[in-house]
């Protein structure tokens, strides 16, 4: 569930003052980065434990970015950040402008959930970008997460275990209650998806239309499910090459180049840091390489350059994988808290101990990510999760799913079986040729408008949503040949 792009924001809050324009009680203007009007923000002290409502408290911020009409309409577009980690509050810049039509006539909120941005923030010391690849990867990376867990515990609200989605969503609804909403809009990607199913589960009442894309079921062992999903989407890339006549010719051997790099490994190679251009040698496992290639096939404009990576990896040349993976996730970690990540995925995602996988892992990328989430996991505290966390009941609203053909950890299999579990209520729209994340595309912006702003739930679920059916897969990135002299022709 790796976080969409996040275009960093700062909140700077204006002095405190009395609510006024219609802004609900506890409000106080504020300046949201990159937002060209002003918003609203606010906070809600909330139980840390739910059982212990006279324990320790923390705080929960959100935005409200105001609609312009002055008669708007009463059920806001509450939006649930990804990750499990990201900040909403962070990404009030690109919703801006993704969610501008909406800003006519509705209110759009942004809540951090606990454990992220401004919310009793878990989050980790994030190695600086200019440090040592090697201090970046392996080892390390487990020890550094091991000792922010130790640093996060010591907290007052650090109790790790009380940061799951099931006791988040209730600090969701309390912000709706606190607004004065009747229903909200809710509109979730990745994570996100998982957050607004489990907020629909808990308050079906309280919704009046969702938007999940790149679903992410309740039931999802992000640890295991991603390898295969990994598989298909990189196996995609290859095909692809195969049928463009172009890369077929420049990468006849790719797939064995592929084969040959992974033998090839552990391996001392020589590259330069994607962000100093310094030299550095490190020892590069399989593990390592997966994790470079894996970033960069959630957008297939970056995974058109695979089969150039591939193939200068092949070779020995290691600067363009590196540099692909770091365009995308990049080497700050986009304000990702981690803390929040772990005691979510800890708690909802893995298996327990002597379980059966229930799905083979993907050829090439086996069982590394897993791996991974299983060292940490294993000395994370893990939060209680009640059964019915992991069921979709019957959507109680009008429901559009979203799923790209080319996601390669939220993938159409995913979108398809929880729209059967909504039932009648569920819409399952696939853009064959999409990434992770769907509504960005400019078309797709106007689908889930339309959905929202139909007037009731027949006309919403009757939308024409095939305006995105035709988008082609970006061709392969092929360099110009070079003449004799060096020069392209």
């Amino acid at each position: 569930m790796r976080r969409w792009i996040v275009c960093a924001t700062m909140l700077v809050m204006l002095p405190a003052q009395a609510a006024d324009d219609g802004a609900a009680p506890g409000l106080s203007r504020c300046r949201l980065e990159g937002v060209a009007h002003d918003a609203w923000c606010g906070k809600l002290s909330r139980p840390l434990d739910p059982d212990q409502p006279a324990g320790t408290r923390i705080d929960v911020h959100y935005a409200v970015l105001p609609a312009l009409a002055r008669r708007k309409l009463p059920d806001p577009v509450f939006v649930f950040a990804g990750g499990p980690g990201q900040s909403a509050i962070d990404l009030a810049a690109p919703m801006s402008r993704l969610l501008g039509r909406f800003l006519n006539r509705r209110d759009v909120v942004l809540v951090d959930q606990r454990g992220s941005g401004r919310s009793a923030p878990l989050k980790c010391d994030t190695p600086s970008p200019l440090q040592p690849l090697a201090a970046l990867m392996g080892a390390q990376q487990l020890q550094r997460l091991d000792q922010c867990r130790d640093q996060l515990a010591a907290r007052p609200e650090g109790r790790l275990g009380l940061y799951t989605t099931t006791i988040a969503m209730a600090d969701i609804d309390a912000v709706r209650h606190a607004l004065g909403a009747e229903r909200i809009n809710a509109i979730g990607a990745s994570y996100g998806t998982r957050a607004v199913l489990e907020y629909m589960r808990q308050f079906p009442a309280n919704v009046r239309r969702a938007v999940i894309d790149g679903v992410a079921p309740p039931d999802m062992r992000l640890p295991i499910s991603v390898s295969s999903d990994n598989q298909a989407a990189f196996d995609a890339v290859l095909a692809a090459c195969r049928r463009e006549a172009g890369c077929a010719a420049r990468y006849p051997t790719l797939r064995d180049d592929w084969q040959a790099l992974l033998a090839s490994l552990p391996r001392e190679v020589v590259v330069a840091h994607p962000a100093t251009g310094r030299s550095e040698t490190v020892r590069l496992d399989r593990d390592t390489v997966l994790g470079l290639v894996r970033p960069t096939l959630y957008l297939p404009a970056l995974a058109s350059a695979l089969p150039l990576a591939v193939s200068e990896a092949a070779a020995g040349r290691f600067e363009p994988l590196f540099g692909l993976s770091a365009a995308l996730s990049g080497s700050a970690g986009n304000g990702l808290a981690e803390g929040m990540h772990f005691s979510v995925v800890c708690a909802e995602d893995m298996p327990p101990a002597g379980a059966a996988r229930n799905e083979a892992p993907g050829a090439d990328f086996g069982d590394s990510f897993a791996r991974l989430y299983a060292s940490v996991c294993a000395r994370w505290p893990r939060g209680a999760v009640p059964a019915a966390f992991y069921t979709v009941p019957p959507a109680p609203a009008a429901t559009l799913v979203l799923s790209g053909g080319a996601d390669p950890v939220t993938p159409p299999r995913h979108g398809e079986r929880v729209a059967k579990a909504l039932g009648a209520n569920a819409r399952h729209v696939v853009v064959p040729q999409a990434g992770h994340g769907v509504m960005a595309l400019p078309c797709m912006r106007d689908v889930v408008y339309r959905f929202i702003d139909a007037a009731d739930a027949a006309a919403a679920l009757a939308v024409d949503a095939d305006c995105a059916a035709g988008v082609p897969r970006p061709p392969a990135f092929v360099p110009p040949a070079a003449s004799a002299s060096g020069v392209p022709r």
